[in-house]
């Protein structure tokens, strides 16, 4: 499961916040609610979110095993 608790520590360190990240960045509501949520994103927001905050994906994301994992 990927989980983005990493996002809100980094997000805090750059300085952001969701307001500024919504009405700065034009991030939308809804990928902030996704992100509090931790719910898929793509690639393309990730992307935008690691150039907003000047981070790597690690700084971002982060793959916890669990249960719920879909069966390949």
């Amino acid at each position: 499961m990927i989980q983005y608790d990493p996002f809100w520590e980094t997000m805090k360190k750059a300085g952001e916040s969701t307001y500024t990240l919504i009405n700065n960045h034009r991030i939308s509501s809804s990928t902030i609610n996704r992100l509090r949520k931790n719910q898929p994103l793509s690639t393309t927001t990730i992307n935008d979110l690691c150039r907003i905050l000047d981070c790597s994906i690690q700084d971002i994301a982060v793959y916890v095993s669990s249960d719920q994992d879909q069966f390949l």
